[in-house]
C-alpha cells in the first residue's frame, strides 16, 4: 500500500507539473508571443510587455526540463524508484531561486502595467478577452499570472506527502529529506521577497503620489524613503499673522507646504496601485514652501524655548534704548544752525527700521507664550539658523509628532553611524583612450612618498594603463601611464623583506634617481657607506603581519583610519580625455598618453639607462619556460649572470650571488600587475612607472589570473590552471628564477581568486576552494561552494574567523569557518538592491535585476563591503552578534562595481576637504 501511495503522489506532481507547464506556455504562446509580433505593437507598448511577462520565458525553460524528468521517473517506475534526487537537483540551483526571486519583486509591476495597457488602450481589453477565450483553461491572465507564485508551496506540500509514505529505509528517503529542506528555504526566501517586494512597492507609490499632489516637488523619491504621516499645522509668523501649513514627515526628510489657494494643473501620477488617499488628504492642494534633511531640523524644547524667549525681550530691550537715544540725536540735531536735512532723513529712517523691528520682536515675544498645542523648529542652513513656530489643531497632535519626528531622527542617526559610511569624493579619472575600464586596484606599501598612494588599473583590451591617485591631502589623480599592450587583470602590493628597525633619509630631489641608504641597521651584512651627516633623521618603522604590511611612527602614531574606494565600469565614450602628454613627477621624464613615447634625458643617461619599450627585449625580461617545477637554479640568461634593472634604472652585471647577496632593493616593497598576456610587471616605486622603468618582468604561458603575498613567498594563478610560487631570501630581491610550481586546475577551470586565511593559501578553482599549505604546497582540505559546478569563485575575503565567498553570475554570499570549514551564513543580495533600485525606472530596473551578480567583495572596520552588477554597494556587519542585515548604500554607479580596496589615511588628514 506505501508502495501504492507513493505512485499515487508522484502521479500528483506530475499531473499538478503538466497543468503549470501548460499554464507558462500559455502566457508565452497565447499573450506574450503575439504582444510581441509587429502587427500587434499598437496593442501594448513593447516596454510594458517585456515588464507583464518577466522571467516568464526562464520559468517554461526550467519546468519543461523538471516535467520532462519526472515523466521518465514515472515511465520507469519501479520499487525502489528514486524522485528526491531529481528534486534536490531541480530546486538547489542557484539560477532557479533567481529567477522565482525576480518574478516575485517584479510581480507587482507586471499586474501594475496590465492596468496601464487596459486604460491606455481598450484594443488591449479586447484582445485579452479574445486570448482567455482561446486559451485551453479559459483562464484570465492574471490567473495566469499568479500561477509562479502559489506554484512553490504546492511542492512543499506533495514532499510532505511523499515522506509519509516513504520508510526511512528506502533510498529515496534522505533524497526527499534534502528536498524537503531546499523547497522550504526557496519557499521561504520567496515568501520574504515576496513581503518585501509588496512593501517596498506601496512605499514607492505612496511617494510617488505625493509627489504629484505636491506643486514644484520633485526628486521626492530616493531608496529606502518612506512617508511617516502627515500633520495640517499653522504657521504662526511675527509679521504677516498665522498661515495654513502642511507637514509631510518621511524617514529622512521633513517638507513644509502651504495651500494652493489658485486654480492650476497638477502632475498626476499614472501609476496608483496604491493610493497616498489612505494616507494623506487628497482633497486639498500642496505648494512646496521647503524641504529639509531631518538632521538639519530640531524641536526646540524648555530650557532652549525659555533662553529664546529671554534673547528675545534683551532685544526689545536694546531696541527701546536705541529708540531712546534716537529721540535725543533728534533734539539735538534741531539746536544745529547749519543745514541738516540729510541728517534728519537719516534719523527718520533709522527711527522707522528700529520699530518695524522692535514690532517684529514683540510680536513674536507675544506668540512665544507657547501654550501646549505650538511647536518651535529650528533649521541649520548655509547662511545661518533660522526659526520656525507651528501651532497643532491640539497637544495631543503635537505630542504625537514630537515623538514620530524624534523616533526617525533617532532611527537615521543609527543606520548612519552604524552602517552607512561617509561619502566623501566621486574621483573622475580621464580617458586616454575611448572604452577604458577599470579591472582592479590596490594601495601602495611603499617609500613615505609612495605609501598613501593607490595604484588604479584600467584597460581596454589593447592597452593596459595605471593611475595613481594620491590621498596625501585630498583624493588627487597624479598621473596616468600607459604600462603594457594587454589588459591587467590583478594587482598585489608585495612588501619589502622585514628590518629589526629601518631608518631612511629623506629622498634625494631627484625623486628616485637616487635611492635612500638604510642606515642603522643591526644586520651582519655589509653595509654600504653612511652618508657623513648623521644629524637627527626621520625614521619610519615597518612591521609585517601575514601578508599586511603595518606602518606606524616611532612614538604615538594614534589611531588610523582606513577608507574604502570603489569603481564602476561606466564607460560613456562621450568622457573627456588628456589633451597633449602627462608630465610624471620624476624631474626627467615627459610620459605621454600613448605607450613608449618618452624622451631621452641625454646622450649620456641613454647610454647607461636603456629605455623600457614593449617593442623591444629588454635584459629585465625573464621568459619563463612552459615547463614548471623547481628551479632555484636555472640558467640565467647570460651564461650565469644575471640582467636586471636596479631603482635607478641602470643595469648592473655580477654574478647571481654577488648581485644578490648585496642587495638593498630586497627591503623595497614593490607592485605586481599581470596581464592577460600572461606577463607580470614589477615595479618597485611610483617613480620608477613613471619613468615606465619596471624592476622585473616575467613572462608566461597563459594569462595572469590573480596575485598574492604569502609567508614571504607571492603565488601566482594563470589561466592554464597552474599556481606557480616565487621566493626569497633574506637580504635577496625576487628572483624569476626561484619559484615552484603545482598543477591545481586546468585550461577550463583554473584557479579564479586566492586569499590568505590563518596562515593558509584558499584558491578558488570552479566551485570548489582548496586549501593549500604555503610551505609545501600540499593540500590540506578542498570544499564545495554551491551545488552548480558550472559557476567559479570570483570573490572572496577573509574576515576573522570567517571567509566570504561569491560564485560566478550569483547574488547569494557565503561564510564559512577558517578551520571546521562549515558553513555558517548565507546573504542573498537581491531584496536590497531591488530596495535600492526601486524609485528607478521600470525598464532600467527590470535589467539590472535581470542579471544581477555580486562583483566585488572588501572586509573594512567590521564591515563586509558588497559590489554588485547593478552598481549598488552593500554593507554588512560582520561583528554584529544578532543576524545582520544588508544594507545598501545612497551613492551608487551607473555600471558594475569592479572594484572594492581600502587604504589608511595619511596623520592629518582632513575629511571635510573641499568637495567639486
Amino acid at each position: 500500500p506505501g508502495q501504492d501511495m507513493r505512485k499515487h503522489v508522484i502521479m500528483t506532481l506530475l499531473d499538478t507539473e503538466q497543468s503549470y507547464v501548460e499554464s507558462l506556455r500559455t502566457l508565452m504562446q497565447g499573450y506574450m508571443k503575439p504582444l510581441k509580433q509587429p502587427e500587434n505593437s499598437l496593442l501594448c507598448d513593447p516596454s510594458l510587455v517585456d515588464e507583464i511577462f518577466d522571467q516568464i520565458p526562464e520559468l517554461l525553460e526550467h519546468h519543461e526540463q523538471f516535467l520532462e524528468q519526472i515523466h521518465d521517473c514515472v515511465q520507469n517506475w519501479h520499487e525502489k524508484q528514486k524522485v528526491g534526487d531529481l528534486l534536490v537537483q531541480s530546486f538547489s540551483k542557484d539560477v532557479l531561486v533567481n529567477i522565482y526571486s525576480a518574478y516575485i519583486d517584479n510581480f507587482l509591476n507586471a499586474k501594475d502595467a496590465v492596468r496601464i495597457a487596459k486604460e491606455a488602450r481598450p484594443a488591449f481589453m479586447k484582445f485579452l478577452e479574445q486570448s482567455m477565450r482561446e486559451n485551453k483553461e479559459k483562464q484570465a491572465l492574471s490567473d495566469l499570472m499568479i500561477k509562479p507564485v502559489q506554484r512553490i508551496p504546492r511542492y512543499e506540500l506533495l514532499v510532505k506527502d511523499l515522506l509519509k509514505h516513504t520508510p526511512e529505509d528506502h533510498p529515496d528517503h534522505p533524497f526527499l529529506i534534502d528536498a524537503q529542506r531546499n523547497i522550504k528555504q526557496v519557499a521561504e526566501r520567496i515568501n520574504k521577497g515576496m513581503k518585501s517586494a509588496e512593501e517596498v512597492e506601496r512605499n514607492a507609490r505612496i511617494v510617488q503620489e505625493i509627489e504629484s499632489h505636491i506643486e514644484g516637488m520633485e526628486d521626492l523619491q530616493a531608496p529606502l524613503r518612506r512617508f511617516l504621516r502627515q500633520e495640517m499645522v499653522v504657521e504662526v509668523k511675527a509679521v504677516g499673522g498665522k498661515k495654513d501649513r502642511s507637514f509631510f514627515l518621511f524617514t529622512d526628510l521633513l517638507v513644509c507646504t502651504t495651500l494652493k489657494r489658485k486654480s492650476g494643473s497638477l502632475r498626476r501620477s499614472s501609476m496608483s496601485l496604491y493610493t497616498a488617499a489612505s494616507v494623506i488628504d487628497t482633497a486639498s492642494k500642496y505648494k512646496l514652501l521647503w524641504k529639509l534633511p531631518l538632521e538639519d531640523v530640531d524641536i526646540i524644547k524648555g530650557a532652549s524655548q525659555a533662553t529664546n524667549r529671554e534673547s528675545i525681550q534683551k532685544s526689545i530691550c536694546r531696541l527701546d534704548e536705541d529708540l531712546s537715544t534716537l529721540g535725543q540725536v533728534s533734539k539735538l540735531s534741531e539746536t544745529l544752525s547749519f543745514p541738516h536735512q540729510s541728517l534728519d532723513d537719516v534719523i527718520k529712517d533709522l527711527m522707522a527700521a528700529i520699530h518695524r523691528e522692535l514690532a517684529e520682536k514683540q510680536s513674536l515675544s507675544f506668540s512665544m507664550a507657547f501654550p501646549p498645542n505650538k511647536v518651535e523648529l529650528s533649521t541649520t542652513k548655509a547662511d545661518g539658523t533660522e526659526s520656525f513656530i507651528f501651532e497643532f489643531p491640539n497637544p495631543d497632535a503635537r505630542l504625537s509628532f514630537e515623538q514620530a519626528f524624534e523616533d526617525a531622527k533617532k532611527k537615521l542617526a543609527s543606520s548612519k553611524n552604524c552602517l552607512d559610511p561617509e561619502f566623501l569624493k566621486a574621483i573622475p579619472i580621464m580617458k586616454t583612450r575611448s572604452g577604458m575600464q577599470f579591472s582592479c586596484a590596490s594601495p601602495s606599501h611603499g617609500s613615505p612618498e609612495s605609501s598613501h598612494e593607490v595604484w588604479v588599473c584600467n584597460s581596454d583590451g589593447y592597452v593596459g594603463q595605471v593611475c595613481l591617485l594620491s590621498i596625501r591631502k585630498e583624493p588627487t589623480v597624479e598621473a596616468c601611464i600607459a604600462v603594457c599592450s594587454a589588459r591587467i587583470l590583478c594587482i598585489a602590493s608585495v612588501p619589502g623583506l622585514k628590518r629589526a628597525y629601518s631608518c631612511f633619509f629623506p629622498p634625494s630631489p631627484r625623486r628616485g634617481r637616487e635611492r635612500a641608504e638604510p642606515v642603522g641597521s643591526p644586520s651582519s651584512e655589509p653595509m654600504p657607506a653612511q652618508p657623513e651627516d648623521t644629524g637627527p633623521q626621520p625614521c619610519l618603522h615597518i612591521s609585517i603581519s601575514g601578508s599586511s604590511l603595518e606602518l606606524s611612527e616611532p612614538v604615538d602614531g594614534g589611531n588610523r583610519e582606513l577608507v574604502p574606494f570603489d569603481s564602476d565600469d561606466t564607460d560613456d565614450e562621450s568622457s573627456p580625455s588628456p589633451s597633449g602628454t602627462l608630465q610624471s613627477q620624476a624631474s626627467h621624464s615627459t610620459i605621454s598618453s600613448s605607450f613608449g613615447n618618452e624622451e631621452i634625458p641625454s646622450c649620456k643617461e641613454a647610454t647607461a639607462e636603456t629605455t623600457s619599450s614593449e617593442e623591444e627585449q629588454e635584459p629585465g625580461f625573464m621568459p619563463i619556460t612552459g615547463t614548471y617545477g623547481q628551479n632555484r637554479h636555472g640558467e640565467s640568461p647570460t651564461d650565469g649572470r644575471a640582467l636586471r634593472r636596479s631603482s635607478r634604472g641602470s643595469f648592473t652585471r655580477g654574478s647571481l650571488e654577488d648581485l644578490l647577496s648585496l642587495d638593498p632593493e630586497a627591503h623595497q616593497s614593490s607592485m605586481w600587475l599581470g596581464t592577460e598576456d600572461g606577463c607580470i610587471h614589477v615595479y618597485q616605486s611610483s617613480d620608477n612607472i613613471r619613468n615606465r622603468k619596471n624592476s622585473m618582468k616575467m613572462q608566461h604561458a597563459a594569462a595572469v589570473m590573480c596575485i598574492l603575498y604569502l609567508d614571504n613567498q607571492v603565488f601566482v594563478s594563470l589561466a592554464n590552471g597552474e599556481l606557480v610560487a616565487y621566493q626569497r631570501e633574506a637580504g635577496r630581491f625576487w628572483d624569476p628564477q626561484n619559484s615552484k610550481s603545482l598543477s591545481l586546475g586546468s585550461p577550463g577551470s583554473p584557479i579564479t581568486k586566492m586569499v590568505a586565511v590563518a596562515g593558509k593559501l584558499w584558491c578558488g578553482c570552479q566551485n570548489r576552494v582548496i586549501v593549500l599549505n604555503t610551505a609545501t604546497l600540499a593540500q590540506e582540505h578542498a570544499l564545495q561552494v554551491g551545488q552548480d559546478g558550472g559557476r567559479s569563485v570570483t570573490c572572496m575575503v577573509s574576515a576573522g574567523t570567517g571567509v566570504w565567498v561569491a560564485l560566478q553570475s550569483s547574488a547569494q554570499v557565503r561564510l564559512y569557518h577558517a578551520t571546521s570549514y562549515e558553513q555558517l551564513a548565507e546573504a542573498d543580495i537581491t531584496p536590497p538592491v531591488h530596495k535600492m533600485l526601486a524609485g528607478s525606472d521600470a525598464i532600467i530596473r527590470q535589467h539590472k535585476a535581470a542579471c544581477l551578480r555580486i562583483t566585488a567583495l572588501l572586509v573594512c572596520k567590521d564591515l563586509l563591503w558588497i559590489g554588485t552588477s547593478a552598481g549598488v554597494v552593500l554593507t554588512l556587519a560582520v561583528s554584529a552578534k544578532a543576524a545582520p542585515a544588508l544594507v545598501g548604500l545612497s551613492q551608487g554607479h551607473t555600471g558594475h562595481v569592479r572594484f572594492l580596496t581600502a587604504i589608511e589615511l595619511p596623520d592629518g588628514f582632513d575629511v571635510l576637504f573641499p568637495l567639486p
